[in-house]
């Protein structure tokens, strides 16, 4: 089981802070950010979990003194659990971009138009799930469906450990219901994959040839709907030798829709990275392999019965419509111990 352990977090940030106090260590722009920003992270990291302790104790010492307030002092206790458990949620967040922010891209698979419309039912279930977290999410690009739903659709999600959360939900996802497009109203499988990249800074040192670059303008047209921008500026990217395609709409002039594809670019390419990496680990250690673009993670069954269903933990949830409304704690927690225990299918 993986726990808070605040005293090796005092001992690395007194690492960072004497590697802080070096002399030259500003002569590395990259390296002092990253120095600088992971002390500032644990610092408050650590803030957090010495309130609490001084809150718990409080709440102790006062039970001790006036027993007769035992209901009222568990009430005030609750919110302090639920805190104490995302403290111990943060142990497991080790990776270089885990603590940052995250980009989300959600893209339309097999199933034509229930799979258009599921891509957005997804976005939404996530726009919610990032507000319960307290995120900042933006919506970058959403490009709609011939009759209903969503293509693609990218967003930003800006807060802590933001990409070290959403990387647990990337892969693809399945759902099974009557569909709303079949006139006979027939149950129908529906897929939508879900790509997530960390949000590197705009001064972020990733090399990338203009050569292997193809940049297309155009104007977001179609049915729109509440999701989609519309401007004369849009701009998609490809990079030819990985084939990502990135898009951004949402800014008023062509250069800064360029200036935002190409940073949301450089992290798709900074997670490809990632994922080949974890990919060769898991080879040396004959483990399964959870990553990469074809691996089904969670299966939404509507009809004939309401579940919805991890496969890479097995946990199942009866509440459909709960885990819809943005309630995904549970499941991405799950996963969170389980990889980090060694134990994710």
């Amino acid at each position: 089981m993986i726990t808070f352990d605040p005293d090796a977090l005092a001992a690395r940030i007194g690492e960072l802070e004497e590697e802080l106090a070096a002399p030259g260590l500003w002569d590395d722009q990259a390296r002092a950010t990253a120095v600088s920003t992971e002390h500032a992270r644990l610092s408050k990291r650590l803030e957090r979990y010495r309130r609490l302790q001084r809150e718990h104790d409080d709440a102790a010492e006062l039970l001790e003194l006036e027993p007769d307030l035992a209901d009222e002092i568990a009430g005030q206790l609750r919110p302090l659990r639920a805190e104490l458990e995302r403290l111990q949620e943060d142990a497991l967040f080790n990776g270089e971009y885990d603590g940052g922010d995250a980009v989300v891209s959600l893209n339309a698979g097999a199933g034509g138009t229930d799979a258009q419309d599921w891509a957005e039912m997804l976005l939404r279930m996530y726009l919610r799930w990032a507000d319960h977290r307290g995120f900042q999410a933006e919506l970058v690009e959403a490009s709609p469906g011939e009759e209903a739903g969503l293509k693609s659709a990218t967003m930003t999600v800006k807060g802590e450990n933001a990409y070290g959360l959403f990387k647990a939900e990337r892969g693809v996802h399945r759902l099974v219901r009557l569909s709303p497009f079949d006139s006979a109203h027939r149950r129908h499988t529906a897929f939508a994959q879900v790509v997530t990249a960390p949000l590197l800074p705009d001064e972020a040192d990733v090399e990338i040839d203009e050569a292997d670059l193809r940049i297309d303008t155009y104007r977001a047209s179609g049915a729109g709907g509440q999701h989609v921008n519309k401007t004369d500026s849009a701009v998609r990217i490809t990079h030819l030798p990985s084939g990502i395609v990135v898009q951004c709409q949402n800014e008023r002039s062509q250069a800064s829709n360029k200036q935002t594809a190409l940073r949301i670019l450089k992290s798709r390419l900074v997670e490809l990275q990632e994922e080949e990496r974890e990919a060769e680990l898991a080879r040396e250690r004959g483990a399964a392999q959870d990553i990469g673009f074809g691996s089904q993670i969670r299966s939404y069954v509507l009809h004939p019965y309401q579940q919805v269903k991890d496969l890479r933990t097995g946990l199942e949830v009866g509440n459909a419509q709960g885990v819809l409304d943005g309630n995904l704690d549970g499941f991405v927690r799950e996963y969170l111990l389980a990889r980090a225990a060694g134990k994710a299918v």
